[in-house]
C-alpha cells in the first residue's frame, strides 16, 4: 500500500489535484529494471515509471565511458521534441523517488495496431516515413548535448554483441562450448563483422525501433524506449523494425519498405542512397542483431528470471538463416554456428 500511496502522491502533485482513490494497475514490464504502473482509469488516468533508487544512468548493455550525469531518457526525450518527433508527455519527474510521471499512451502497440496483417502496409509505411524524417533531421541538426551523440556502435560495441550471442546463445543456449580452433574462428570472423560495420557512417540511432516501442494514440505514431539512443548507421533501426523478433515480414514486404526508406530520405534531403548497397548492409546487420537478439534473450531468462522472450528466439534465428544465404562469403561462419544452433543452418 505504501507504493500505491507514493504513485498516487505523484499524479496529484503533476496534475495539480488529488487523486486519492485513483485504481493503480501494474504493467506488463519488458527486459529492463523500469516498473511501469497505471494510475486512474481513461481518460483520467497517468502512467508512473518507476527506478530503482540504486540503477545507474547507464545502459544496461555493453556502453563505454562514465554514466551520464543526466537520466537518458530525459535528454533523449529533450531532443527528440526539439526534431518534431511525438514522445511521451513528461508531466513530473521526482529524480530523488525514482519516479517519472507520464501520460497515458494507452495499450496499443504498433504491434496490436497491426491487427492480423490487415493494416501492415498503411502502418509499416508510417513507421518508415517517420525513421526516415527522424534520421534526416538528426543528420541536419546534431547536437553535443543529447547523450546519442556522445555514443556510438563502434567496433567494438558490435563485437561485444557477437560474443554476446556466443556466450548465451551459442554455448548456454547449446549446453556446449567450440573447440580452440572454432573459438578462435569465431573471434576473427565476429572482429571481421564488427569492423565492418562499424566502418560506416553514423548518425542519431534510437536503437530499438520495433513494433513494441512504437505505440498508437489517438492516430498518432509515438515512440518510446529511446533511452539507448546511439550513433549508428542508418540502416540499423530499420533491421529493429522490419526484422522485428515479435513481428516476421517476408523479403518482398520488407524490400518495398526499404525502398519506401530510400525514397523519403532522398524526398526530405535530396540525397540519393544507392539500394543494392543499402540492402546488402542491412542484411549483414541483420546477422549481427539478430544474433545478439537471440543471445539476449536467452541472457534475460537465465539472469533476470524471465522466459517471455525465449519464445522470440525460433524468429531471430530464421532472420540469421536467412540474411546468411544473401551473405554467401559468411557460409563457413554459418556451418560453424550451425553445428551448435542448427536453426540458422
Amino acid at each position: 500500500m505504501e507504493i500505491e500511496a507514493a504513485l498516487r502522491d505523484q499524479v496529484g502533485k503533476a496534475i495539480g489535484r488529488p487523486v486519492s482513490q485513483a485504481p493503480i494497475k501494474k504493467l506488463k514490464g519488458d527486459a529492463s529494471n523500469r516498473s511501469y504502473y497505471r494510475v486512474g482509469t481513461a481518460p483520467e488516468s497517468w502512467v508512473v515509471m518507476v527506478m530503482p533508487l540504486d540503477a545507474s544512468k547507464k545502459s544496461e548493455e555493453a556502453s563505454k565511458g562514465e554514466p551520464p550525469k543526466e537520466l537518458p531518457f530525459v535528454n533523449v526525450h529533450r531532443y527528440l521534441e526539439k526534431l518534431g518527433i511525438r514522445v511521451p508527455r513528461i508531466l513530473r519527474f521526482d529524480e530523488p523517488a525514482g519516479m517519472m510521471v507520464l501520460e497515458d499512451l494507452s495499450d496499443i502497440t504498433f504491434e496490436a495496431a497491426l491487427d492480423g496483417g490487415k493494416n501492415n502496409q498503411a502502418l509499416y509505411t508510417r513507421a518508415v516515413d517517420l525513421l526516415a524524417r527522424m534520421r534526416a533531421q538528426a543528420e541536419r541538426l546534431p547536437d553535443p548535448d543529447c547523450l546519442a551523440f556522445t555514443r556510438a556502435f563502434d567496433e567494438d560495441l558490435y563485437d561485444w554483441e557477437l560474443h554476446h550471442f556466443r556466450e548465451w546463445g551459442l554455448e548456454v543456449w547449446s549446453g556446449k562450448k567450440p573447440t580452440d580452433t572454432e573459438r578462435a574462428e569465431l573471434d576473427r570472423t565476429f572482429r571481421d563483422i564488427a569492423k565492418q560495420l562499424a566502418a560506416a557512417p553514423r548518425g542519431f540511432t534510437h536503437r530499438d525501433y520495433q513494433s513494441r516501442n512504437i505505440m498508437m494514440k489517438d492516430g498518432e505514431l509515438v515512440v518510446i524506449d529511446f533511452q539507448d539512443a546511439l550513433q549508428g548507421p542508418r540502416q540499423y533501426d530499420l533491421v529493429a523494425l522490419l526484422r522485428d523478433s515479435y513481428v516476421e515480414l517476408d523479403r518482398g514486404f520488407v524490400d518495398t519498405m526499404l525502398d519506401r526508406y530510400i525514397a523519403t530520405f532522398a524526398e526530405v534531403t535530396g540525397e540519393r542512397i544507392e539500394p543494392k548497397s543499402f540492402k546488402a548492409f542491412f542484411d549483414l546487420l541483420t546477422i549481427q542483431r539478430k544474433l545478439k537478439d537471440a543471445g539476449r534473450f536467452e541472457f534475460i531468462n537465465r539472469v533476470k528470471g524471465n522466459p517471455g522472450f525465449l519464445v522470440s528466439i525460433p524468429a531471430s534465428l530464421r532472420y540469421v538463416r536467412d540474411a546468411f544465404k544473401l551473405r554467401p562469403e559468411l557460409s563457413e561462419l554459418r556451418k560453424l554456428i550451425a553445428k551448435y544452433v542448427p536453426e540458422v543452418g
